[in-house]
């Protein structure tokens, strides 16, 4: 299946279930695999005939700036949610990881799968 392929996408986003954790905002690293809507773009090389990862980035940015989320497992939901639901991706696969949350582990995280 062909994919557009984002790795590493960071944002700060107030994430958590401990006190600390409503107030103070924590990097989640994003890794995206998102199924192309169709065929079209490879004869036509327009952006208009694929999902933009420039718009991807923007919205999730902004979703991660819209309130707390106790759960990584629901942000990863929500970005799910929205490349279905607005972006039209027949299939997703989102990774969402909180960045040195653990002293032994280089991030903590959660990598969901949905379709249409």
């Amino acid at each position: 299946m062909d994919t557009i392929l984002v790795r590493d996408l960071r944002v700060q986003v107030l994430i958590g279930i401990h006190k600390r954790e409503r107030y103070v905002a924590q990097v989640v690293s994003i890794d995206l695999d998102i199924g192309l809507p169709g065929e079209a773009v490879f004869a036509s090389d327009r952006v208009a005939d694929t999902i933009d990862y420039e718009q991807v980035a923007l919205r999730i940015g902004t979703l991660a700036t819209s309130g707390h989320f106790k759960l990584v497992e629901t942000f990863a939901e929500r970005i799910a949610k929205l490349l279905i639901d607005d972006f039209k991706a027949p299939w997703v696969k989102v990774s969402a990881a909180k960045i040195g949350i653990l002293p032994n582990a280089k991030s903590v995280g959660v990598s969901i799968e949905r379709r249409r």
